[in-house]
């Protein structure tokens, strides 16, 4: 007689407020089920909620599974590096670049089947000043657009509106100095935007390198050090394939942690959310969380 696989137990965290967190997740909930998965639904209204439910709770099950965007799954982070629990990911946001990067469907009944095949993948995570990435930490443009992209523009306008926002913040912003330091040495830099990339995907579909793994043990700076900021949008195209390390205006340096100081704090922007400020001090964490993914 064959013994019947056993069931797996999912606490999934579900965030109301993502782009498309108001969308009915009973037939997902039924594949999960009829995949044999049973499911504890938990709803969420800040961020900061999410780890600490994942550690409470984390004898209750066998996996996780995110609902929502970027910001979302960042932040259960902590949470599933702590307990050590697998996370399942239902694209649910605006950008959705962590789930391009690991090819799981915006589809959440097809993301629902990646989680049933129960196929993993041990992949690299971030960190700034002990805050977790899994995309890219940015200083500068990025962090001026994430503080000017409402909640509001995100859910109605999706993609379009970090068009929109990101033409305000170029019309405004200006280069700050900045040192950066790696096993390499250090240099100083005047520049509109530093980021620094673990996964591949940022930004709504921007490479971080055209190498980039979220697999590969490493992090990817760039220093974008330009003297006139609308010739970034020359530089567009390369960005979105990962090739603006070809640009003279583009500092690029691959390594395992680099410090970076400014004159004064900036903020600095964690897959999609304002998290810390500079003096930074960034970190890879190789293969440090599980994740539900195609081969």
């Amino acid at each position: 007689m064959t013994t019947p696989p056993a069931r797996r137990r999912a606490l999934m965290l579900v965030n109301p407020n993502a782009r498309r967190g108001s969308q009915a997740l009973e037939p997902v909930i039924a594949r999960l089920r009829d995949g044999g998965i049973d499911v504890v639904i938990e709803r969420f209204e800040a961020p900061d909620e999410v780890s600490p439910d994942i550690a409470r709770r984390q004898h209750e099950a066998d996996l996780v599974i995110v609902c929502g965007g970027d910001g979302t799954i960042r932040s259960a982070a902590k949470g599933v590096l702590a307990t050590g629990l697998p996370l399942g990911i239902l694209p649910m946001g605006t950008a959705n670049d962590l789930a391009r990067t690991l090819e799981i469907p915006e589809d959440l009944i097809a993301a629902a089947d990646i989680i049933v095949a129960g196929n993993m993948r041990a992949i690299d995570l971030g960190e700034v000043n002990g805050q977790p990435f899994f995309n890219v930490a940015s200083i500068g443009l990025a962090a001026d657009l994430a503080r000017g992209l409402t909640r509001e523009a995100k859910r109605r306008w999706g993609k379009l509106g970090y068009a929109l926002a990101a033409i305000r913040v170029m019309a405004s912003t200006r280069p700050f100095r900045a040192i950066i330091g790696s096993k390499s040495g250090y240099f100083r830099v005047r520049t509109l935007q530093i980021a620094v990339g673990n996964g591949v995907h940022y930004g709504g579909g921007a490479v971080v390198h055209h190498d980039a793994t979220i697999e590969d043990g490493r992090l990817d700076l760039y220093s974008l050090e330009l003297k006139n900021v609308w010739k970034f949008g020359l530089m567009l195209g390369a960005f979105r394939r990962g090739e603006h390390g070809a640009w003279d205006e583009v500092r690029t340096v691959k390594d395992t942690e680099f410090h970076i100081r400014t004159r004064k704090p900036r903020p600095i922007n964690t897959d999609g959310d304002i998290v810390t400020n500079t003096p930074a001090h960034f970190l890879i964490r190789p293969k440090a969380v599980t994740v539900f993914a195609p081969n």
